[in-house]
């Protein structure tokens, strides 16, 4: 499950979550009241230990921009981001997350200059998953978002353009509202080792419980089994995310009984990834 749900919360009151969350895989939203540091890493380590937990990072999102037209923001920017995966080497993490770069109200000005600093900043961000050895993974984002890589073109291009190791993460409640769930996994399915999962109304991304939108989620599941998906599926929903857990576990038993799926439940802390 992701700590997402729990984002307004303090730090203390997330980490008192942790020792009674009822799933394995845990990703933790290095951001807002939850912003990592060592006093922090420490104790979610001293959980994880006690409660047997497998975290996953996702990295800052809030004013963060990795497309920057401006070069000092940029800088603290990627600097942020190096080290929230720092932090996520020292929480012995199996996943970091990132966002694409957005579109800015000066790009008009200097076309193709966006997507330039996205993939130089991707390749940054791809030099300190080596060097702090934590594997990184980019999610597609959800419209109406200025954000240069929402469909699956933009992560066909992107891939195209950079021959890092870089994997991909599947935010289904976000490719559900650009109709494109199914093409993602299909084009990608080598590529994809993270999904996200939380429900909406095709419209915007409302992170709702598991069955009270339009995603499809008997389709989803069946699809996840016939492509042999082995990653893991994270709870992303602000509500009913415990009821989402127990729904998706059940799901699973009677869509995909014999699924390599990793045992479900990662859950995020907080708002949107």
């Amino acid at each position: 499950m992701s700590m997402l749900y729990c984002l307004g919360e303090p730090f203390y009151k997330m980490s008192k979550r942790l020792t009674e969350i009822r799933a394995e895989y845990v990703e933790i939203v290095d951001d807002g009241f939850h912003a990592l540091n060592k006093r922090r890493v420490a104790t979610l380590n001293d959980i994880g230990v006690s409660r047997s937990l497998k975290y996953s990072v996702h990295a800052p999102f809030a004013d963060v921009n990795i497309s920057s037209p401006s070069k000092p923001l940029l800088r603290a920017a990627l600097k942020r981001l190096k080290q929230s995966i720092m932090y996520a080497q020292a929480l012995d993490s199996y996943l970091w997350v990132f966002h694409p770069g957005m579109k800015t109200g000066i790009s008009f000005f200097y076309p193709g200059m966006d997507w330039i600093r996205n993939l130089k900043s991707a390749q940054t961000l791809a030099k300190a998953s080596r060097e702090y050895g934590v594997p990184i993974a980019i999610e597609n984002v959800p419209e109406p978002l200025p954000c240069l890589m929402k469909s699956v073109k933009g992560f066909e291009d992107f891939y195209s353009e950079t021959n890092e190791n870089i994997g991909m993460v599947l935010d289904v409640g976000h490719s559900n509202i650009n109709g494109q769930t199914e093409s993602f996994l299909r084009t990608f399915k080598r590529k994809i080792v993270h999904l996200h999962v939380s429900d909406n109304d095709g419209k915007s991304d409302q992170h709702l419980g598991l069955g009270r939108g339009t995603v499809d989620w008997q389709g989803l599941l069946s699809m996840l089994k016939e492509l042999s998906y082995d990653g893991t599926v994270v709870i992303e929903s602000v509500d009913h995310a415990e009821e989402s857990l127990l729904k998706l576990k059940t799901w699973k038993k009677l869509y995909c009984p014999n699924s390599t799926l990793r045992k479900t439940g990662t859950m995020a802390l907080g708002g949107q990834p």
